[in-house]
This record gives C-alpha cells, structure tokens and sequence, in this order.
C-alpha cells in the first residue's frame, strides 16, 4: 500500500516562491499563468499487513508533527490500495 502526503502553504500565508514561479512563467510567454503556489509532495510505502485505517491515522499524525509546520502549511494525505 501506498499514500500520498500533499504539503502546501496556508492560502493566508504569502508564497514568494510561488509567486516568483509565476511571474517566470508568464515572463517565458505563459500568461495565462495567473498564480502559483508551491508545495512538498512525498509518496510513502507501508509495510505489508498495515490496515488502511491505521496507515490513515498514523499517516496524518506524522504529516501534522514532521512533514509540514502547521502554523503556515496545511496538508493532506491519500491512502492508496
């Protein structure tokens, strides 16, 4: 079983980044591009035996206490069969 675990700036906090991904994009003929925000993607495996249910709360535990900062990113995560 897989799971994907979707990390992205709250949409009150400023992305500069994002914001410079856009401004190269429609600067490179692209101006439809009218923002952008930039995030983390992780793709975890589980081991065998592991309940979906499980992998669910165990995952969102971890993506809330390591793989995002809750005061400025929000996240959300995907079990896969």
């Amino acid at each position: 079983m897989k799971a994907h675990v979707y990390v992205t700036m709250k949409k009150t906090v400023l992305d500069p980044q994002g914001a410079t991904i856009a401004r190269a994009l429609n600067s490179m003929g692209h101006p439809e591009i009218a923002s952008v925000r930039q995030g983390k993607y992780f793709v975890i495996e589980l081991a065998d035996g592991t309940s979906k249910a499980e992998a669910a709360a165990n995952l969102d535990k971890i993506a809330l206490e390591v793989l995002s900062n809750p005061v400025i990113e929000e996240y959300r995560v995907e079990v896969l069969d």
